[in-house]
């Protein structure tokens, strides 16, 4: 499992045009559902990235969490990525999970995260989706359920 998350002051998602997910202060989260992924690896992932201290304290150091600043979240669903690049020039998604497990997995971390964090919004999976985001700082980290 893979979650890109980005420290915003303000993000959105758009289907159709229409803006289904907007938040103010917080995080923006990329989430790639790999196919041997569990809900025990999302539960590992969905504390580990609540818990981030990444927001400025009054010395100006990250040191506060998204509890600390009342941040909200913007969870996006994004197979891609899975992509591997290793052959050629036209990725490969196989390492992806499949769609049915996969948007189970993204439902579940949704859930997960609505049990700590009041203002949790979504994208649409499998859509055709733009999103906008103002990247604090920038700050983005990128968490790797391999590397945890």
């Amino acid at each position: 499992m893979k979650f890109v998350i980005q420290r915003v002051s303000e993000a959105s998602v758009k289907v159709d045009g229409e803006i289904i997910g907007q938040i103010e202060k917080g995080f923006m989260v990329l989430i790639g559902v790999g196919q041997d992924d569990t809900k025990e690896i999302a539960d590992k992932m969905v504390k580990k990235m609540v818990g981030l201290r990444i927001f400025e304290d009054e010395n100006g150091k990250t040191n506060l969490s998204l509890a600390d600043v009342n941040g909200a979240l913007l969870l996006i669903s994004q197979f891609t990525l899975y992509a591997n690049c290793k052959k050629g020039n036209r990725p490969s998604f196989i390492e992806s999970g499949a769609p049915q497990m996969a948007e189970e997995m993204y439902e579940y971390i949704i859930s997960k995260c609505k049990e700590s964090v009041p203002v949790v919004k979504r994208g649409s999976f499998g859509a055709d989706m733009k999103v906008s985001l103002v990247n604090d700082g920038p700050f983005t980290i990128v968490l790797d359920s391999d590397k945890l």
